[in-house]
C-alpha cells in the first residue's frame, strides 16, 4: 500500500513486522488509535527515545528502523501499566518484549546492551542451578559490562547483613512427588529465589506469621525459579515451562493452593497459567516438555491476598497483642500484584486495598496515596540503577508527603529498591521500609527474631520505638544499621 506524501515521494507501508506480532502474540497493532494512555501512564517515559504510542505507530506504518532500533523496548520495565490501561486491550508490554527478541533475531545490536546481558546471564544461572544465583549473575554482568565498581557500596552492605549466599545450591524438581497430608489449613508455599537470599527477613516473618495464624505452609521439594522478568522477556517458551514445573510439584502433592510472597513470582506464575489456559498449542508443548498432563486444580495466590481471604482482617485484629497504634503507613503494592487484571483477577488493579485493610487491622494508621502501584524501576536495579534511584526516590518522597512514617511492601525487589538503595539517594530523612509480614509479626506479639528487623538496611528501630511498638532497649538494635 502506498501513501502519497508529496508529488515526488511515496512511502511504502511494510506490514511484515505487524504480521509477525499477530502470529506470535495474537496482538493486532492496527487496533491502536493513538489515545496515548500507554505513554501518559508509563513511569519510564522520560527515559525513552521514542514514546510507547510512537513505537506502536511505527509498527502500524512498518517503520522497522524505529521499532527495532529504539531504546524504548529495552528500557520497558514490564510494569504492565500500559497493558492494563489500553482501551483496546493490547498487550503493549508483550509487544515491547517481542521487539527486543526480534531485534536480536535479526542481529541488530541491543540499544541497551546491559539489559540483554542481564537477560542472558539470568537465564544461564537458572539453567545451571535451577534457581537464581545472585553472585554469579552480578559477576557475569560486571565482567561483560566492565562496570566493576558500580553498586559495590550496596553489595558490601548486603553482604554485611548476611543476605547474599556465597555458594549456589542446585535445585532439581523430582519426577514424582508423594502426596502430603492435607487439610483446609494446609497450602503449598513457594518462596521464590529472593526469599532464600536477599529477602531472608521476608521468609522468616512469613513463616512465623502464617504459623501464628494457623496456616500450614508446605514448601515443595526441588522447586525452581519462576523465570523472573529477564527470562519472561527473553525466552517465552522457557518462561512458560518454569512456573508450570512448579505447579506440577504442587498438583502431585495433592494441594490445591500455592501462596507466593514474591509479587514477581506470583505474577509470572499466573501469566504462564493464563497462557496455558488460553492456548491449547502452548499447553500441549509444555505438557510434552514436562512429560506431565496438567490438571489445572491449583489456585495461585499472593500471600497478602491469601491471608486476607483465608484468615480475614477481623480474625487478624483479634490476634493482635501489640497494636501498631500511632504508626502512620502507606502500603506499596508495586506493579505485579494486581496488573494486568485479566491475569491477576484483581478487581481494582489501580487501587488494591487488601494490604491497607490488614495493616489497619494491626492498629496502624494507613494513609491513602496515589503511588501504591507506581513502578520502582524493577529489574533495572541490575541494569540501570540510575532509573531505579529516580523512580524509587519519588515513591519515598510521596510517601512522606502523604504523612507516612514508614512503607509496607510485599515484593523483594521493591524492598531492595526502596530500602537498600536509600543511602544512595541521600535523603534528608530515611524512611523505614517493612515487609508487611514483619509488621504483622510485631503486632501479633511474636518474638522479635520472627520479624528479622536486623536484616533491614534502613534502621527501623527509631520509628518503632518512638511509636511504642518496641522498647528502647530492643536487643536487635545493636545489629541494625
Amino acid at each position: 500500500m502506498e501513501v502519497k506524501t508529496n508529488p515526488r515521494e511515496a512511502m511504502t507501508i511494510n506490514p511484515e513486522l505487524a504480521r509477525r506480532i499477530k502470529d506470535e502474540l495474537g496482538q493486532n497493532v492496527y487496533l491502536c488509535y493513538q489515545c496515548v494512555k500507554c505513554t501518559s501512564g508509563c513511569p519510564l517515559a522520560e527515559f525513552f527515545d521514542w514514546q510507547p504510542n510512537q513505537v506502536m505507530r511505527s509498527l502500524q506504518l512498518g517503520q522497522e528502523d524505529i521499532a527495532l532500533h529504539s531504546k524504548t523496548p529495552w528500557l520497558c520495565a514490564s510494569c504492565q501499566t500500559c497493558t492494563t490501561r489500553c482501551p483496546q486491550g493490547l498487550d503493549i508490554t508483550g509487544i515491547m518484549a517481542f521487539l527486543t527478541r526480534e531485534a536480536l533475531a535479526r542481529d541488530i545490536k541491543p540499544e541497551v546492551p546491559e539489559v540483554d546481558i542481564c537477560n542472558q546471564a539470568f537465564l544461564r544461572e537458572v539453567q545451571l542451578w535451577g534457581r537464581s544465583y545472585d553472585l554469579g549473575l552480578m559477576a557475569e554482568m560486571k565482567l561483560r559490562t566492565h562496570k566493576f565498581t558500580d553498586d559495590l557500596d550496596l553489595g558490601v552492605r548486603i553482604i554485611q547483613k548476611n543476605k547474599l549466599p556465597f555458594l549456589p545450591k542446585r535445585a532439581r524438581p523430582p519426577k514424582q512427588v508423594k502426596p502430603v497430608a492435607t487439610d483446609t489449613n494446609t497450602v503449598a508455599y513457594y518462596p521464590g529465589c529472593s526469599l532464600h537470599s536477599t529477602a531472608k527477613e521476608y521468609d522468616t516473618s512469613t513463616r512465623a506469621v502464617c504459623e501464628a495464624l494457623g496456616m500450614n505452609l508446605v514448601e515443595p521439594h526441588g522447586w525452581i525459579c519462576c523465570g523472573s522478568t529477564p527470562i519472561h522477556r527473553a525466552n517465552p517458551d522457557i518462561a512458560m515451562r518454569l512456573p508450570m514445573e512448579n505447579l506440577r510439584l504442587v498438583e502431585q502433592s495433592g494441594l490445591n493452593e500455592v501462596v507466593m510472597p514474591c509479587a514477581a513470582c506470583f505474577n509470572h506464575t499466573l501469566a504462564a497459567q493464563y497462557e496455558i489456559r488460553q492456548n491449547e498449542h502452548h499447553k500441549a508443548r509444555v505438557e510434552e516438555a514436562l512429560g506431565y498432563t496438567w490438571r489445572d486444580n491449583v489456585r495461585v495466590s499472593a500471600l497478602s491476598e491469601a491471608i486476607f481471604r483465608r484468615i480475614g482482617p477481623q480474625e487478624v485484629e483479634a490476634k493482635v497483642k501489640q497494636p501498631l497504634k500511632g504508626l502512620r503507613l502507606v502500603c506499596y503494592y508495586g506493579c505485579l500484584l494486581s496488573r494486568p487484571p485479566q491475569v491477576t483477577g484483581a478487581a481494582h488493579p489501580e487501587n488494591p486495598t487488601e494490604m491497607d485493610i490488614l495493616m489497619t487491622a494491626l492498629g496502624a494508621e494507613v494513609k491513602d496515596w496515589s503511588y501504591k502501584t507506581t513502578c520502582c524501576g524493577a529489574t533495572h536495579s541490575l541494569t540501570r540503577p540510575d532509573i531505579v534511584l529516580t523512580l524509587s526516590r519519588r515513591i519515598i518522597e510521596h510517601a512522606r508527603e502523604a504523612g507516612a512514617d514508614a512503607i509496607a511492601v510485599a515484593c523483594p525487589l521493591c524492598h531492595t529498591n526502596l530500602d537498600a538503595r536509600q543511602f544512595q539517594m541521600r535523603l534528608e530523612e530515611p524512611t523505614p521500609v517493612f515487609y508487611f509480614t514483619q509488621l504483622m509479626a510485631l503486632a501479633l506479639g511474636l518474638p522479635e527474631k520472627a520479624a528479622a528487623l536486623n536484616k533491614n538496611l534502613v534502621n527501623p528501630y527509631p520509628v518503632l520505638q518512638s511509636k511504642g511498638v518496641l522498647g528502647n532497649s530492643s536487643p536487635g538494635e545493636k545489629n541494625a544499621s
